[in-house]
């Protein structure tokens, strides 16, 4: 029987998310009708897995999300629902749309997640994310933005993704209430959140980060690169001796074992994919296994 995915405290003061998070930004690749979404959303909230991922820029997904909540308006209480802004200026019309771009100003802000809570179909978002550093912050902009959400009900929570030691503590420096989250890439592949201070920053902090993108997007299964292929190579001796089922359940296993336990997003819309994935949690993983996948992917020993 599969173990059951526990919620975990992501911050000090706060909020418990589930140990694994279904991210929706490709739900409208899935091909699925209303019916179908909300059965696969009540599918993995019977695995515990009740934290779900979207953003303002995930093209249709919110909408599509928003439909099959509204066939069963209950599953909105059973759910933690975290979206993100600022990417693209998505906001402005497509005359002021010259070039992609970042708009973390307080009325994009604010607009940005009334927009989602509109298309979501709900009162309150658990957490709003920055999707993105905005090279033109202004963090005074943004503490008012916050401020005004968060007195007005529709934000619980506030987070970052993708930010700097340095852009996550200048944020924080203006903030009444503290940051939530850092949504990062952590996988075998991009080594970088290990190395350049964001995830020793969040365990100084005692918060957890949200791992994006744990798979490299499926090019550890597809690249025939070396690097790739002495990945698969140790990914596949390992899972023998540790009895994973697959190459995926040891590396969120891998992603899992970092001491800034994060929670981990699983990108997939298929439930036996899940349900895979939601194995990995009962894996031990020892110090040594960690860091042979750590050695693959650099292709050479530690210093």
């Amino acid at each position: 029987m599969l173990e059951q995915v526990e919620k975990v405290i992501m911050a000090p003061q706060g909020p418990a998310f589930s140990k694994l998070v279904q991210g929706y930004w490709r739900l409208g690749s899935w091909n699925m009708s209303a019916q179908q979404r909300l059965t696969f959303l009540k599918q993995h909230i019977e695995l515990g897995i009740t934290t779900v991922d979207n953003a303002a820029i995930y093209g249709d997904s919110e909408v599509l999300f928003g439909e099959a909540l509204a066939l069963d308006p209950q599953v909105k209480e059973q759910i933690q629902i975290v979206s993100k802004f600022g990417i693209n200026g998505i906001e402005a019309s497509i005359n002021e749309k010259r070039v992609s771009h970042y708009d973390s100003s307080k009325s994009a802000i604010i607009r940005s997640a009334e927009n989602s809570l509109k298309r979501l179909g709900v009162e309150q978002l658990d957490a709003l994310l920055v999707h993105r550093p905005d090279y033109l912050m202004d963090a005074d902009q943004v503490e008012e933005a916050f401020s005004e959400l968060k007195k007005s009900g529709k934000v619980a929570h506030f987070g970052v993704s993708n930010f700097t030691p340095s852009q996550f503590d200048l944020l924080q420096s203006r903030l009444n209430q503290p940051l939530i989250t850092n949504q990062v890439e952590i996988n075998p592949i991009n080594l970088s959140a290990l190395e350049d201070g964001v995830l020793d920053q969040l365990q100084q902090y005692r918060i957890r980060p949200m791992a994006w993108s744990c798979l490299a997007g499926g090019n550890i299964f597809q690249h025939s690169d070396l690097q790739n292929a002495r990945l698969r190579a140790c990914l596949e001796q390992i899972a023998e001796e540790i009895g994973a089922i697959s190459m995926t359940q040891v590396i969120f296993a891998w992603v899992l074992k970092h001491p800034s336990k994060a929670v981990a997003l699983l990108g997939t819309g298929q439930i036996e994919r899940v349900k895979e994935t939601v194995g990995a949690l009962s894996l031990k993983m020892n110090t040594e296994q960690w860091y042979r996948i750590l050695v693959a992917s650099k292709g050479q020993p530690v210093p």
